[in-house]
């Protein structure tokens, strides 16, 4: 499958975990919805027919693929589920996060005399805050409030996950979110980086003398048969694109190595989370095996199963003594209103200033040149 056979296994998490994370989004949106009677998804398992529908959480035989268990889905998914209103997923440290906390519940009674609580805790496991709502009586049905929760996050210095969980009785729910500095820090060698959204004459001149390049690329600029052509969204594919091959997005998410030192100020794990929600709103795929076969992209973008491209978000490569890192996502417009691109493009620029910034693969500058529209 155009050398990548090697990392089936990784596709099928990772865009698995991206389905779920959609599924919880969907789901919980139906249950703060005031008045709605109930939702029916697609299928729990897949559906081998036409043309072949992965769009369960469960093969054809009823089976966990491994990317979520039962545990894990009946958080949101069970006739008692607690849910917050969140403004958005990703906050600055100068920020205060408010979320208003609800409960959707369609057990067989009432719940009498229930105190709600909640916490926020770092990635790792440790406490940051903790409280709780006030007590009452939960009756049947949605939209029951439960009180609102406010947390200062000024006390988070440096980019990190958090998770908020709330718990109602036995019924516990939980969100992740991310928290960037408001004020960066100085990037080492800046001045040596040379940021550009063209691959123009200065930019290969300033690689030429052994210069480093960060290249990131406005959306809608990559040719359509570079990988301008693919659908890239967020979300992940309906049914398959061999019966519905219009639909956007025409992809399953990304694909990461989370240790990787270009991303150590922009935590992520392996797969999509809301904190990519930007960036894959604001890119175009790039098939690098249009560049080189050897390319080892540093974020990957998922194809669908019946064409596997090789497409990336981001790749390094060498041209003649300089070196460069291409970014398939916008990282320069709007970034006042768009702290992930900031975030991202400070991660990238302390990555390229450091020693290991080493590229190995060599293309000629021609080959980048060519997946750009004149």
């Amino acid at each position: 499958m155009n050398g990548m056979g090697h990392l089936a296994d990784s596709f099928l998490l990772a865009s698995g975990k991206l389905q779920v994370l959609c599924y919880k989004a969907d789901i919980e949106a139906a249950l703060r919805t005031p008045g709605f009677g109930g939702f029916q998804l697609l299928d729990l398992h897949d559906f081998p027919g036409q043309g072949t529908a992965l769009v369960g959480v469960l093969d054809p035989f009823w089976e966990e693929k491994g990317y979520v268990t039962a545990d894990e889905y009946s958080q949101f998914c069970n006739p008692t589920v607690p849910l917050v209103r969140l403004p958005k997923m990703v906050y600055l440290n100068n920020e205060t996060l408010i979320a208003t906390a609800e409960i959707a519940h369609f057990g067989s009674d009432v719940l009498k005399g229930i105190t709600p609580s909640w916490k926020l805790t770092h990635s790792q496991g440790g406490m940051f805050a903790k409280g709780q709502l006030p007590q009452r009586d939960v009756p049947l049905g949605n939209t029951t409030s439960l009180g609102t929760i406010a947390v200062s996050l000024k006390q988070i210095t440096k980019p990190e996950k958090l998770t908020l969980s709330v718990s109602v009785g036995e019924a516990q729910n939980s969100w992740d979110i991310w928290v960037y500095p408001a004020v960066l820090p100085s990037v080492v060698n800046n001045d040596k980086i040379k940021v550009t959204s063209a691959f123009n004459a200065s930019a290969q001149s300033f690689l030429k003398k052994g210069g480093t390049v960060l290249l990131t690329l406005p959306k809608g600029s990559v040719k359509a048969e570079k990988g301008g052509n693919v659908a890239v969204g967020f979300s992940t594919i309906f049914w398959n694109t061999a019966w519905t091959g219009g639909q956007a997005p025409h992809t399953l998410g990304i694909l990461c190595d989370p240790g990787h030192p270009a991303l150590k100020e922009f935590p992520t794990e392996f797969h999509s989370d809301w904190q990519w929600w930007d960036a894959m709103t604001h890119a175009d795929a790039i098939q690098v095996s249009a560049v080189s076969s050897d390319l080892q992209p540093i974020v990957r973008v998922i194809d669908d199963w019946f064409t596997a491209r090789p497409l990336a978000l981001l790749f390094e490569c060498r041209i003649g003594n300089g070196k460069l890192l291409v970014s398939g996502i916008d990282l320069l417009s709007d970034r006042a209103n768009r702290p992930e691109a900031r975030q991202l493009l400070h991660s990238l620029k302390k990555y390229m200033g450091s020693e290991r910034f080493n590229p190995i693969v060599e293309v000629s500058p021609e080959k980048i040149e060519s997946l750009v529209k004149e």
